[in-house]
């Protein structure tokens, strides 16, 4: 793995870019002691994003949008600790399969697309 990125105290800082051992790029953002943290972007194999959105100490934290492998949108919302948290995943198509709106506890509920209730409870 690659990365290119200033250094501070010897702990990556500010903005950079990862890249695997083919040499190509995985992640360009921003780092904050040696973690990923504030916005970046994570890309596939083929070099198409995958996610782009927010981190906090690594993980993604705040809104982000994940993105099948053919580029389609697959999930719009927000994070918490690196789990899907509020917000909408979509199907092949761009329907809707899903609405999360978690609460402070971890409860939250599943739609069906007619919006009645598929799951409520404790993810």
């Amino acid at each position: 793995m690659k990365i290119e990125v200033e250094y501070l105290n010897g702990n990556k800082h500010g903005k950079g870019k990862e890249y695997d051992q083919e040499g190509k790029l995985i992640f360009e953002g921003e780092y904050l002691n040696g973690k990923r943290h504030g916005k970046g972007k994570e890309y596939d194999k083929f070099g198409k994003i995958k996610f782009e959105g927010e981190y906090l100490n690594g993980k993604r934290n705040g809104k982000g949008k994940v993105y099948t492998y053919i580029g389609k949108l697959q999930f719009e919302g927000e994070y918490l600790n690196d789990q899907e948290w509020i917000g909408t995943g979509y199907d092949y198509y761009g329907k809707i399969l899903y609405n999360l709106n978690n609460d402070i506890n971890g409860n939250g509920k599943e739609y069906y697309n007619n919006s009645k209730i598929k799951f409520e409870g404790e993810y």
